[in-house]
């Protein structure tokens, strides 16, 4: 009987142990594996009536914040979202015909160039096609 006792004991003590190694050993694993690089979408296709003039509208392009600007006077731009100083996503500021990075004040022009802060480089511009009233980025 003591034996039997003992067996069950041993194995509770086991399976505690196991999960104990699993919740500390799961997690350095997934820090140190390498992050997926699966791409969301290659190309994206938006509708410019969507779009008011001297306004943006953000999207993923390529597992990324991207966005799209309505230039007044009919032009159209594609940038990445992501302010080129520490990564963070830059707002329209529609008032202003800019975008403000919030994380730091960054500055850029509906153009992308750098107007004020910290950012060393402007948004990275993306490649577009404009079929009709759709434009396809990518």
């Amino acid at each position: 009987m003591d034996t039997s006792r003992r067996n069950v004991l041993l194995a509770a003590l086991g399976a505690l142990m196991t999960a104990a190694a699993g919740s500390v050993f799961y997690p350095l694993f997934r820090y140190l594996a390498p992050a997926s690089t699966a791409v969301t979408k290659k190309k994206v296709t938006l509708q410019l009536k969507e779009i008011p003039e001297g306004g943006a509208k953000f999207f993923e392009f390529e597992g990324l914040a991207a966005v799209l600007v309505k230039q007044k006077g009919g032009g159209v731009a594609a940038f990445s979202a992501v302010c080129t100083h520490l990564g963070c996503i830059v707002q329209w500021q529609q008032g202003q015909n800019q975008f403000l990075c919030p994380c730091h004040g960054g500055q850029f022009s509906s153009e992308g160039a750098v107007l004020g802060g910290p950012p060393p480089k402007p948004l990275a511009k993306l490649p577009f096609t404009v079929n009709g009233d759709s434009v396809t980025i990518g």
